[in-house]
């Protein structure tokens, strides 16, 4: 199983093992744009894998932060409560880089920058740049994407 995201085009695109498209996902990358520089809030570019899946059995709208369940569940009052919070919620993909000085070790490595597919409050807006690096999805889809692919599933990032 592969997952391909396309920044220009903000999806996600799931292929199974032959190739064949098995599902397509609308996301949020970015506000910042692309580059792996850790601190730079981008989504980075090339070639990673799944390391690991956070939140299996948690209820839609569990907050996550620092992937543990903090045991609140997003709601709109809890968003006006703390405005400025950047919610994952839900589930938790861990992204980790394959290419070395490209995306792992150094100062560019997407799994010490803490990079995720994972749940966002039904307001926050897909198919446009929104995020702080990760890549957001609705709940309802991360929590289909999660039971779908296992670790170690390829992720490929482009800016096409």
């Amino acid at each position: 199983m592969k997952l391909h995201i396309s920044v220009a085009r903000q999806a996600m695109t799931v292929f199974d093992d032959q190739g064949e498209i098995l599902r397509e996902y609308p996301v949020s990358t970015a506000k910042a744009g692309v580059g792996e520089v850790s601190g730079s809030f981008q989504t980075p570019r090339g070639r990673h894998i799944i390391r690991a899946k956070i939140g299996a059995g948690q209820p839609e709208n569990t907050v996550f932060v620092r992937r543990r369940p903090t045991g609140e569940l997003w709601s709109p009052a809890l968003g006006e409560e703390f405005p400025g919070r950047d919610w994952i919620l839900t589930r938790i993909l861990w992204l980790s880089g394959r290419e070395a000085g490209c995306n792992r070790l150094g100062c560019v490595d997407t799994m010490r920058r803490y990079i995720y597919i994972h749940g966002s409050p039904d307001s926050a807006e897909m198919g446009v740049p929104g995020s702080h690096g990760c890549v957001r999805m609705r709940n309802a889809d991360i929590v289909e994407l999660f039971d779908l692919v296992p670790c170690y599933s390829e992720v490929e990032i482009t800016e096409d």
